[in-house]
């Protein structure tokens, strides 16, 4: 199937991975909702708390087919061999997932405080650096 995909795009002259395209769906929702939850927390701007909250939902929504492309990308690029930072985006990938459908479980955007909730919208960043950080050094090396 991986192949019957690449072969089409190919076909068609894109020959590019299709991985780095998505990551920015659920990187850039992660940054904006970061951004956006610790914003909130200044009187005048607690608004932004929702904006935040639904930044997580976009990101969670992107991770799906971010996920998918990697792997597409991850067969056809390196033949599904492991190694070490393909097993770590994977670990880190399933964390994120589950970070952020944690924060949309339980945050409530109408009245942010700086609690648990807060610090797991931290915590989402962090994974999302390790993320990039580690698929930069997988390409670039």
């Amino acid at each position: 199937m991986t192949q019957a995909i690449f072969d089409f795009l190919h076909s068609i002259g894109f020959r590019h991975p299709l991985h780095p395209a998505l990551t920015h769906i659920p990187m850039g929702m992660v940054m904006g909702a970061v951004t956006f939850r610790m914003v909130s927390f200044l009187p005048k701007f607690r608004f932004l708390a929702k904006t935040g909250y639904h930044c997580v939902i976009l990101g969670l929504l992107g991770v799906f087919p971010t996920v998918f492309t990697g792997y597409l990308d991850w067969q056809h690029t390196f033949g599904g061999q492991w190694e070490f930072l393909i097993i770590l985006k994977m670990v880190l990938a399933v964390a994120l997932t589950i970070v952020l459908a944690t924060i949309a479980y339980i945050d409530d955007p109408e009245s942010p405080r700086l609690d648990k909730t807060s610090l797991l919208y931290i915590l989402i960043i962090v994974l999302a650096i390790g993320l990039g950080f580690s698929g930069g050094e997988l390409q670039y090396g």
